[in-house]
C-alpha cells in the first residue's frame, strides 16, 4: 500500500484513509468490491436498490467478513422498504448511507441519532442546500461528465456552486479518474473525489471480462447521453442497441417496460402494488410521466444484461465520459495506490 495519504474533511468524516468514494452502481457495488475498495484505504458503497432487504443484509454481513475498514450503503429514499433498509444499515453499523434521491429531514434524523454518516448524491445547487439544512453530513455532487442518469451542468461549473453554497464537506464526481483529478477537486473546495466507471473496471469488478473489454475499447466520441431507456438523461456507451432504441417509438418502448417491470418484479421480490406505490414516490418526486414511470423499470434490468449476464446486445452499459480515457484493470489497490501517488506527485509539483 502506499504511504501517500491525504487528510481531508470527508477521511476525518467517514474513518477511511484516503479522500476517494467508490460509487454504489447497480448490479456491479457488490460485496467484492466494495470490500476491496475499503481494505485499500477507500469508501467502498454498497449498490442495494438491486437487492432485495434479505439481500442487503447477506451482502453487508459479506462485506463485515472481509474488512474492518469503514464502508457505506447507498438506497433509494422514495422506495416503500427504504425504512426496513436503513434499520439494516443502523442494526449492522453501517457507516455510511448514501441516497441516489434526497432523503427526508426524518430519515437523515433517524440515521444521524444512529451515528450513521448521511451522504446524499444531488445534481444542483439548490438541492445541496435542501439537504444541507436537513442535516446531512456531506454531498456528493454529481456533473454531466458522470456515468448513468446525469444533468446538463459540467462538473467544473456545478462544483463550485456547490462548494460556495454549503459548510458541509462536498465530494466531486463525474469526470475522475486519476490524482491530478483528486487534486483539481481539492483546488476547487471539495473533500474528495467519487469515481464509478474507474471502479468498474478494476480486476475486482464482478463485470463480466467481454463486457469490460467493450469499455476499454470505447473512444470518448462512443460515449453518449440519450432519454430512450427511461425519459432521463443517461450517459452510456453507445451501441447497436442504444442506436435501435433511439430509433424507436413510444409503443415499442411501452412494451419493452412492461415487460422489463414484470422481470423486475421478480427479481426484486416486490408485488405489483409495492412497485405501484414505489412509481407513485418516484413521480413526486421527479415531477416525471407515467410514462417515464413505467420505463424506468428498463434501467436495472438492460444494465444486469449487461452487468450480471454478460450481453451488451441486450442491455446497457452506464459509462463517465472518462471511459475513453481508461485502458486498464488494476486492482482496487492498485487504482487507489496510483491515484494516491499522482496526487502527491501533481501537489509537489504545484
Amino acid at each position: 500500500m502506499t504511504d501517500a495519504q491525504l487528510t481531508t474533511a470527508l477521511t476525518e468524516l467517514t474513518g477511511v484513509r484516503h479522500p476517494i468514494v467508490q460509487t454504489g452502481m447497480g448490479w456491479v457495488a457488490g460485496p467484492g468490491l466494495v470490500s476491496a475498495t475499503a481494505n485499500a484505504g477507500a469508501l467502498g458503497i454498497l449498490a442495494s436498490a438491486t437487492m432485495t432487504p434479505g439481500q442487503l443484509l447477506a451482502a453487508v454481513r459479506e462485506v463485515k467478513e472481509r474488512t474492518d475498514a469503514p464502508f457505506g450503503v447507498n438506497l433509494r429514499a422514495d422506495s416503500g422498504d427504504a425504512p426496513e433498509r436503513v434499520r439494516i444499515i443502523i442494526d449492522e453499523g453501517v457507516r455510511v448511507a448514501s441516497f441516489a434521491l434526497a432523503p427526508s429531514r426524518e430519515l437523515i434524523a433517524r440515521l444521524k441519532d444512529a451515528g450513521v454518516v448521511v451522504i446524499p448524491s444531488i445534481g444542483a445547487r439548490r438541492h445541496a442546500e435542501k439537504v444541507a439544512a436537513w442535516g446531512a453530513d456531506a454531498v456528493l455532487v454529481q456533473g454531466s461528465e458522470g456515468g448513468g442518469h446525469t444533468g446538463q451542468v459540467a462538473t467544473t461549473v456545478l462544483l463550485p456552486q456547490v462548494v460556495d453554497a454549503v459548510d458541509i464537506p462536498v465530494i466531486a464526481a463525474g469526470g475522475f479518474y486519476d490524482g491530478r483529478g483528486l487534486v483539481a477537486a481539492l483546488a476547487y473546495g471539495a473533500a474528495g473525489i467519487a469515481m464509478g466507471t474507474r471502479f468498474l473496471l478494476t480486476s475486482d469488478s464482478p463485470v463480466p471480462d467481454a463486457v469490460k473489454a467493450r469499455y476499454l475499447a470505447a473512444t470518448v466520441n462512443d460515449i453518449t447521453v440519450t432519454d430512450r431507456i427511461d425519459g432521463l438523461p443517461h450517459r452510456m456507451l453507445r451501441t447497436d442497441l442504444v442506436d435501435a432504441l433511439e430509433r424507436s417509438g413510444r409503443p415499442a418502448a411501452l412494451l419493452r417496460a412492461l415487460r422489463h417491470a414484470a422481470a423486475f418484479r421478480r427479481t426484486s421480490g416486490l408485488t405489483w402494488p409495492a412497485m405501484i406505490r414505489d412509481g407513485l414516490a418516484m413521480k413526486h418526486g421527479k415531477h416525471l410521466t407515467w410514462s417515464q414511470v413505467l420505463m424506468a423499470a428498463n434501467t436495472p434490468m438492460m444494465l444486469r444484461s449487461s452487468m450480471v449476464d454478460g450481453r451488451p446486445d441486450l442491455g446497457i452499459m452506464a459509462a463517465g465520459q472518462i471511459a475513453g480515457l481508461i485502458d486498464d484493470l488494476p486492482s482496487c489497490a492498485e487504482l487507489i495506490d496510483r491515484v494516491m501517488a499522482e496526487a502527491t506527485a501533481t501537489l509537489a509539483r504545484l
